[in-house]
């Protein structure tokens, strides 16, 4: 088990029971308890956790979404492959709305020699796309969310109202056929109906981990996406159920 699905299985197991010993997570991971402290070390440190003498307890609610800090290191190497899909997708010149989240963020670092006009909903993207040579940069009003740094409120989904974009790069906390495209965040999710409702055309993005989750709020059904770009981890029969809806999906 390596590093990634390791934190995640602790991550999950404290969820659910709200605290474990080490001795407990060691026998669950099949980790050394020497591993299994130094995991809590890193996890406390990102505000997943909070230690205790022989274990820990979660910081985190069933249904809500870890810490950008953590989820930014889970998967990279798929987010990359996702990332440069969806860049492929894009014809230069084309305006793009691109959402929050640590998928977007790599998709953002893929567009930034292109020639195209892009709106990030994040201040992450923006700053990944600041120095751009040929990259119309745009950007929205709104608040940031604390740690995420997604643009929400009255002003983002104005600055939104706006503009007609030719595609929209949408990330998701949950995807599948039959609860569509959701979001943990209320809040999240309006901006993210906004910048679907904004555009001709709508990439999703979506590492394996989200495919057959849903999350709290509805953003769309899955026939409002054109394209799910995921990874060669998912699920087949959720891949195949997105297809019988009428959405193209691609496995990188």
């Amino acid at each position: 088990m390596g590093n990634t699905e390791r934190h995640q299985r602790i991550i999950d197991a404290l969820r659910e029971a709200g605290r474990l010993g080490v001795a407990e997570l060691a026998a669950l991971t099949g980790a050394s308890e020497m591993t299994i402290r130094r995991d809590l070390e890193l996890l406390a440190a990102d505000g997943v956790l909070e230690r205790y003498r022989g274990g820990a307890r979660s910081l985190l609610l069933r249904g809500e979404e870890p810490p950008f800090a953590l989820r930014a290191r889970e998967g990279q190497e798929a987010k990359r492959r996702i990332a440069a899909e969806v860049a492929g997708l894009l014809a230069d010149g084309e305006s793009v709305v691109l959402d929050a989240g640590t998928t977007c963020l790599e998709v953002a670092r893929a567009l930034e020699p292109r020639r195209l006009t892009v709106m990030p909903l994040s201040l992450h993207a923006a700053n990944a796309l600041a120095a751009a040579p040929l990259l119309t940069l745009l950007l929205p009003g709104g608040r940031p969310r604390p740690g995420e740094l997604s643009l929400t409120g009255p002003l983002t989904l104005a600055s939104l109202a706006a503009v007609r974009f030719d595609t929209a790069v949408l990330g998701c906390c949950g995807l599948t056929a039959a609860d569509g495209l959701t979001a943990y965040d209320l809040d999240d999710a309006a901006v993210k109906r906004a910048a679907l409702a904004a555009a001709r055309r709508v990439i999703a993005v979506a590492p394996a981990p989200k495919l057959s989750r849903t999350a709290l709020a509805t953003v769309a059904p899955a026939d409002a996406l054109h394209t799910v770009v995921t990874d060669a981890r998912a699920p087949r029969e959720e891949t195949e159920a997105l297809d019988g809806a009428g959405v193209r999906v691609l496995r990188v």
